[in-house]
């Protein structure tokens, strides 16, 4: 049986971009994914994909060590420069609780 992950913090976010604007919005997500996973620990993965045939709808797929870890990624510097560059491109946003089932990933290195 599958040990459940204790305390992990697991969301969907379900966003609905501007398509005029969707490659900026790509471009300032991907940095932004990058900044959290590269500067903190409790960030444990942040995937952002878009529906094949909409590419204008996307969706991130975010794990956090715990509550505390969330709340402390809403007020970085690079996650508030992101929401605050993206205002304008972003016309809908969903955020989805989970309940972790099981987690796992291959090791990047």
């Amino acid at each position: 049986m599958a040990e459940r992950p204790v305390g992990r913090i697991v969301r969907i976010a379900e966003l609905e971009i501007d398509p005029g604007q969707i490659e900026s919005f790509k471009t300032l997500l991907a940095e932004e994914i990058e900044a959290s996973v590269q500067n903190e620990p409790a960030v444990l993965f942040l995937h952002a994909v878009s529906l094949k045939d909409a590419p204008h709808m996307v969706r991130v797929i975010e794990c956090y060590a715990d509550q505390f870890a969330y709340q402390a990624h809403l007020t970085t510097p690079h996650f508030l420069r992101y929401k605050a560059q993206t205002a304008n491109m972003v016309r809908s946003l969903r955020l989805i609780e989970t309940e972790p089932i099981a987690l796992r990933a291959k090791s990047n290195s």
